[in-house]
């Protein structure tokens, strides 16, 4: 990989990143894809203007080196071997097509409260509606940026407003869930730091103690934030996939420990098979 300054920005060469599966298989909810390879997002509090150049390539604008290296080289998790993980996944038995068709997904490192409150908005919902109320939750209680964009509100902001105070987004029932969530980080209940170093079970444990978190929204959390790329949270799709490849007695915890990775891989190629047959009809 090889990473430039060019045109006011970082030009990544090499990066075995397709950034459209990455930003659309449900692990993030505030990246657009727009004309011409290019993406708009928010990140770490702020905008992120990105493009995709070549098979394996990207550029960000209005960005040093030292701030992409500092945060955004982790937050796509560019250091990482994964090619030498997919044929580890091959080995272990995880479906081949899944394997192909998400080559180039990243599991994204990201902020820990952002991840947190959006998958709790996530349960039961769809993507469009579950964008839609994260998008009126910075744009009511974030800070707006230079660049026009809002930045995802901090828990003690949220927790402040409360249960009432979130009655605009529309969030319906989970609202409480979100306040709840908010309260706890803000206090320390909920640390971050703490859950990285605690073990993925002791944090999916402690995560559930929100209200409205099951497993599979604190999977998600363990996953795309704290870094446990073992995790494997399971929802309708999942339990569809595994009902379909595997026996009714396996156990995912044979996919070692980038089975996380694996559920990416099943789950976008299931979407994936979905979208086809929809097209073909």
């Amino acid at each position: 990989m090889n990473i430039t300054e060019k045109d006011g920005g970082v030009l990544v060469a090499g990066s075995d990143i397709d950034l459209y599966k990455t930003f659309d298989c449900g692990q993030c909810f505030r990246f657009e894809a727009e004309e011409g390879g290019c993406f708009t997002g928010v990140a770490f509090g702020r905008r992120l203007d990105i493009r995709a150049v070549g098979e394996d390539g990207f550029f960000i604008a209005d960005m040093t080196i030292d701030e992409f290296d500092s945060r955004y080289a982790d937050f796509f998790d560019l250091k990482r071997d994964y090619e030498g993980i997919r044929k580890d996944l091959q080995s272990r038995g995880v479906v081949p097509q899944a394997v192909e068709n998400g080559r180039g997904i990243h599991i994204l490192r990201q902020d820990f409260w952002e991840t947190l409150c959006s998958f709790i908005i996530s349960q039961n919902n769809n993507i469009p509606r579950i964008k839609k109320i994260i998008a009126s939750l910075c744009s009511l209680l974030g800070e707006e940026t230079a660049d026009g964009v809002y930045t995802f509100p901090s828990a003690e902001r949220v927790a402040e407003a409360g249960e009432a105070g979130l009655a605009p987004i529309r969030a319906g029932f989970r609202a409480r869930y979100i306040a709840d969530a908010a309260e706890k980080t803000a206090s320390g209940l909920l640390d971050a730091d703490a859950l990285r170093k605690a073990g993925l079970d002791e944090a999916v444990k402690t995560l559930c103690t929100v209200k409205g978190v099951g497993p599979k929204v604190a999977g998600c959390v363990a996953l795309f934030s704290l870094g446990y790329m073992e995790a494997f949270p399971v929802d309708v799709w999942i339990k569809r996939v595994l009902g379909r490849y595997y026996a009714p007695d396996f156990d995912y915890r044979s996919f070692g420990e980038y089975a996380g990775l694996a559920q990416q891989y099943l789950f976008y190629n299931e979407r994936y098979i979905a979208s086809a047959q929809e097209t073909a009809l």
